[in-house]
């Protein structure tokens, strides 16, 4: 899907609020409401808007501690890392995951209350997992930069 200027405002309008009506998109815009909601409709069927989503605080909501723990498995056969990757991403705590290239084989990202409860998860969740052999984990101490906003072309770049 290639996207002109138009569309490259509504992803940019979209990603910083979400929750503006349609009325309102339209005019940040400069479309008319029928044709922004087509748009607007397009960007979603292509797969290019995925969801909606309300971003909550952490810090009020109690999980004090933001933790990377990097894992590394035993194997790195498609069964080990199914199997890892299914049970590491039923876990509500765990909010993201990748798989890696380097010294370990996944970077999860976990929020949690507190030491307690991090300590909970490695040892009740992580540490039983047949596939893992080394588990390390890192505590952010400040949160510098947080945003969902991807970076998007610049208007009229052809992009």
């Amino acid at each position: 899907m290639s996207f002109d200027d138009i569309d490259l405002k509504i992803l940019k309008e979209l990603q910083s609020d979400s929750n503006l009506s349609n009325v309102e998109l339209a005019k940040r815009v400069h479309l008319s409401p029928s044709p922004c909601l087509a748009r607007v409709k397009a960007l979603h069927s292509a797969g290019i808007i995925r969801q909606y989503v309300a971003l909550l605080d952490a810090q009020k909501l109690g999980l004090h501690l933001n933790v990377f723990i990097s894992v590394s498995l035993k194997r790195q056969d498609r069964t080990s890392l199914q199997a890892f990757e299914s049970r590491v991403c039923s876990r509500d705590e765990v909010m993201e995951c990748y798989l890696m290239s380097g010294d370990a084989d996944y970077l999860i990202r976990v929020a949690v209350p507190d030491i307690e409860s991090l300590e909970h998860f490695i040892i009740e969740q992580l540490s039983p997992m047949p596939e893992i052999e080394k588990i390390r984990s890192s505590f952010a101490l400040k949160q510098v930069r947080y945003k969902t906003a991807l970076p998007l072309p610049a208007a009229g770049s052809g992009d």
